[in-house]
C-alpha cells in the first residue's frame, strides 16, 4: 500500500515537472523580465538609514516602599504611588513626540530639507504632480515664516506628517527605557535629528516636571527681594534718625527709635525667613529636575537600513516563478 502511494507521488512530481518543461519558454521570458523590472523598480526607491538613541531614568536601588515616590520625581509612574498626579507619563511620550507642537519646534532646517531635498520614487513624484493639478488652492493665511502648530498650511501639514513617519518613540514598559528612532535618507541628518529629538524630549519633560517648582522659586525670590529692600530702607532710616538724635533724651524720641528698631527687626526676621524659603524652593527644584541616563547615543549609521534590494528582487523573481508554475499545472489542478 505504501509503495503504491509513493509511486503515485512520484508520478505526480514527474507529471508536474513534465508540464513545467512544456512551458519552458514562459519561464525563460517571465523570470528574466521580472528580474530586470524588479531591479529597475527598486533602484528608484531611495535608500534610508536609521539611527537610534536610548534613554533611561536615573534610578538607583532604593527600598521598595519609596521606589514609587523616587520614580515619580523623575517623571515616571511605576505604580504604588496614588499621590502621583503627573499628567504625562512614559506611555504618552510617543503621542507627545507625534504632536504638531513637538514636530514644529524641532528644527526649521530639517523642515526645509524635507520640503526641498527629500527624494521620492518617480511614481510618487508623478502622483504628487497629478494631485497638485486637481488640488484646491491653499487659502491658509500665513502671517509669519515660522510654522504655527494650530494653523498649518497644506504643505506644512504634509511635511509634519512625513516627520511623524520618520521619528518614532517606543517605551519598554518593563524598565521604562525610552528608544528614539529616526529614519532618513541622509545618515548624518538621521543621527543629528535623533540627538536633537532626544535633547528636546529631555527639555520638555524637565520643563514639565519643574514648572511649578520654578514658579515657586521665582515667587519666593521676589518676596525675599522686596523684604530685603524694605529692611535696608528702614535700616538706613533708623541709622540716620539715631545719628541725628544721639544726644536727645526726650522720651518721644527714644520711643520712636525703639519702634523703628522693632520694625527693622521684624523686617529682618521676615527677610531671613524668606531666604530660608528660597533655599527650600531651590532644593525642591533640584529634586524635581529629572535625570536621564543615555544608554545608547545616536550615531551616524554606516549601512542603509533599507530598502532590502536583493531580497526584493529575489522575492519578486520567486513570485514570478510560482505564478508561471501555477499557470503551467493549472490543467492538472482543475482535473483533480
Amino acid at each position: 500500500m505504501e509503495n503504491k502511494e509513493e509511486h503515485l507521488k512520484q508520478i505526480d512530481v514527474l507529471a508536474i515537472a513534465k508540464e513545467m518543461k512544456k512551458h519552458k519558454k514562459q519561464y525563460l521570458i517571465a523570470l528574466p523580465v521580472t528580474f530586470v523590472l524588479s531591479c529597475l523598480l527598486i533602484l528608484c526607491v531611495p535608500r534610508y538609514y536609521t539611527s537610534t538613541a536610548k534613554l533611561a531614568p536615573e534610578i538607583s536601588s532604593f527600598s521598595s516602599s519609596s521606589l514609587g515616590d523616587i520614580a515619580s520625581s523623575f517623571g515616571f509612574d511605576i505604580g504604588g504611588n496614588s499621590a502621583n498626579g503627573d499628567a504625562i507619563f512614559p506611555e504618552l511620550y510617543p503621542e507627545l513626540i507625534e504632536s504638531n507642537d513637538f514636530m514644529v519646534g524641532i528644527n526649521t532646517t530639517y523642515y526645509d530639507y524635507l520640503a526641498n531635498h527629500h527624494k521620492y520614487p518617480w511614481w510618487m513624484t508623478g502622483i504628487q504632480t497629478v494631485r497638485k493639478w486637481f488640488a484646491e488652492p491653499d487659502t491658509t493665511v500665513v502671517k509669519s515664516k515660522k510654522a504655527n502648530p494650530f494653523l498649518l498650511t497644506k504643505q506644512q501639514d504634509e511635511i509634519v506628517k512625513l516627520m511623524m513617519d520618520n521619528i518614532k518613540c517606543n517605551i519598554d514598559k518593563k524598565n521604562y527605557v525610552i528608544s528614539i528612532s529616526v529614519e532618513d535618507q541622509d545618515p548624518l541628518i538621521c543621527a543629528t535629528l535623533a540627538d536633537t529629538v532626544q535633547a528636546k524630549l529631555q527639555d520638555f519633560i524637565t520643563d514639565y516636571r519643574t514648572k511649578k517648582a520654578k514658579k515657586d522659586l521665582e515667587y519666593y525670590k521676589k518676596l525675599s527681594s522686596d523684604a530685603k529692600s524694605k529692611y535696608e530702607r528702614i535700616r538706613q532710616q533708623y541709622g540716620s534718625y539715631s545719628d541725628a538724635n544721639q544726644d536727645v533724651v526726650l522720651e518721644s524720641y527714644r520711643l520712636k527709635a525703639n519702634d523703628m528698631e522693632n520694625e527693622m527687626q521684624l523686617l529682618y526676621n521676615t527677610y531671613t525667613s524668606l531666604q530660608a524659603q528660597v533655599q527650600q524652593a531651590q532644593a525642591k527644584l533640584l529634586m524635581q529636575t529629572p535625570a536621564f541616563t543615555t544608554l545608547q547615543s545616536a550615531s551616524v549609521p554606516l549601512k542603509p537600513a533599507g530598502p532590502k534590494r536583493m531580497l526584493f528582487v529575489l522575492g519578486m523573481t520567486f513570485l514570478a516563478f510560482i505564478v508561471v508554475t501555477v499557470y503551467s499545472i493549472r490543467k492538472m489542478i482543475f482535473r483533480e
